[in-house]
């Protein structure tokens, strides 16, 4: 059976690489050019959003490729209410398969995205009593780690059901917020693009000093997430 899911396991970072690869040229035309990446969208019409949506889900699954342009992004490309249910949905989608995927394979899957060390530093999900409400906080502000997270809650005891209410409803504000402020990036209202920002660098400042807090090991002992 081990055997198995370790060809699995290959077959997934196969697939992983691939849609990488295939998504790849969006990817550099939106970190160059974000005009061509609208005439991108315009001239690949409709379908346009499914790729939008396949690459949003891939940056939460390949945790190095950071989430915050995608959202300025899609507020930009598909406006405030479609930019943000656009990308909550895929984010959302991208989070639930993460966690079954850790469910699965285990600390071996964590481990081909995080450091070990990484991984014994997060103590707050020993918390157990507190779960739910502590990871929804943590996902409703910016500051957080949330890729790193996302990968953790797979190895907790976390119901399916909660994970994808917490994803689904802790993300949108501050997606709401960074697609306004896309949205007002491509309407030249750059009052409005100041204003965004400085709320959002407070809030991430917030969410940094939350998680530093909530995340002190208090029992003195390791927290090491076994398989």
């Amino acid at each position: 059976m081990k055997k198995y899911r370790y060809l699995i396991l290959a077959a997934v970072i196969l697939a992983f690489t691939g849609a990488t690869a295939l998504l790849w040229k969006p990817l550099m035309i939106f970190a160059e050019n974000p005009e061509a990446l609208k005439l991108w969208a315009e001239e690949t019409g409709p379908i346009s959003v499914v790729i939008f949506g396949a690459m949003n889900m891939l940056q939460v699954i390949i945790a190095v490729i950071p989430g915050g342009p995608f959202e300025v992004a899609a507020g930009y490309l598909y406006g405030v209410l479609g930019g943000t249910l656009l990308c909550d949905v895929a984010m959302t989608l991208g989070s639930v398969l993460v966690f079954l995927l850790v469910k699965h394979f285990g600390m071996k899957f964590v481990l081909l995205f995080f450091s070990r060390e990484q991984v014994d530093n997060v103590h707050f999900l020993k918390n157990t009593s507190r779960l739910r409400t502590i990871l929804f906080i943590l996902f409703l502000i910016p500051g957080t780690p949330k890729d790193l997270i996302t990968y953790l809650v797979g190895l907790s005891d976390l119901d399916l059901g909660s994970w994808v209410l917490i994803c689904f409803i802790g993300r949108l504000p501050a997606i709401l917020f960074s697609a306004m402020g896309g949205s007002a990036l491509g309407t030249e209202e750059y009052g409005m693009v100041i204003v965004i920002s400085v709320l959002l660098v407070v809030c991430y400042l917030v969410g940094s000093w939350l998680y530093k807090k909530w995340n002190v090991k208090k029992d003195g002992t390791d927290s090491k997430s076994e398989e």
